[in-house]
């Protein structure tokens, strides 16, 4: 922590110190040539540099190729791996050699099963993780699949670190996401689109599809093998003139993507039973 403090008023010097040596308009001058000379430019520099990051690390939603060199060297730098699920990460670290220490982040203390109300109650874990950033260690976090905080408990953890650790960096490493994917290959309009994550399993749920019906622009949601003949009912009842793609498994071996009617797709399913297994992204437009 005295690092923190240190660095914060060698910051704020140096602001000070930038202010005047921009005063005369359009000269463009080496920020170390100030009256307060060059060391607390190196000062900051040194501060941005060494204070802790926490980067946001997105991994394959299914294919084991679908990660980005930049997210592997992270991965390989940082101190720590957060994860939802260390079984889970381990199989991403095993296949590109990654041997770094993992943890499971909080995601079991969340209170609430709606993540837009979520908090994480407090937790020794949690603790820990501040710990870790206040001492300077970097961590990355990563979610089972795609990138974290989207529809994800790892969103509370990110908003929990800004809150109380201003001063870590929190760095995002884009790659796979399935509403992103889905969009992208389903053929739909895709200018304009609001994503709802998973829908509520009994309350609002009837608003929300009332909602859906009277969108004018597409919606996307994730949706589980067990509710997608109820959520197609559904939306035969509410919306049955609307288009639906239904993406199945993306960038697994049984990607599917199918398209029609919310009561040809509610057939299609119910003819071939083993097409309502897998993860469903569930586009309406």
């Amino acid at each position: 922590m005295r690092r923190l403090v240190v660095a914060k008023s060698a910051t704020s010097s140096f602001s000070q110190a930038k202010g005047r040596s921009s005063s005369k308009a359009g000269s463009i001058r080496d920020p170390t040539h100030t009256r307060l000379g060059p060391a607390l430019f190196y000062a900051k520099e040194w501060y941005i540099k060494f204070m802790s990051k926490l980067y946001i690390v997105a991994t394959p939603i299914g294919n084991m190729g679908d990660i980005t060199y930049r997210a592997i060297e992270t991965l390989k730098n940082v101190d720590l791996i957060l994860c939802e699920d260390t079984r889970e990460t381990k199989k991403i670290l095993n296949k590109y050699e990654i041997n770094k220490p993992t943890m499971s982040y909080p995601s079991d203390d969340v209170v609430g099963k709606n993540h837009r109300q979520s908090k994480f109650a407090p937790s020794p874990k949690l603790n820990k993780i501040f710990e870790l950033l206040e001492e300077g260690k970097d961590l990355a976090l990563v979610s089972d699949a795609g990138t974290p905080g989207i529809s994800d408990p790892g969103a509370m953890l990110v908003s929990l670190v800004k809150e109380k650790l201003p001063d870590v960096q929190v760095i995002p490493t884009p790659g796979a996401s399935a509403v992103i994917a889905a969009l992208s290959a389903s053929g739909l309009p895709t200018h304009e689109f609001t994503f709802l994550g998973f829908l509520p399993h009994k309350k609002g749920r009837e608003t929300l599809f009332k909602e859906i019906a009277n969108a004018e622009r597409t919606m996307v949601f994730y949706e589980s093998p067990h509710r997608i003949l109820k959520t197609l009912e559904s939306l035969n009842k509410f919306c049955p003139n609307k288009k639906v793609c239904l993406a199945r498994e993306l960038t697994k071996i049984y990607e599917e993507f199918k398209t029609g009617s919310p009561f040809e797709l509610l057939e299609y399913l119910t003819k071939n039973p083993v097409k309502q297994k897998g993860e469903f992204t569930v586009i309406v437009s």
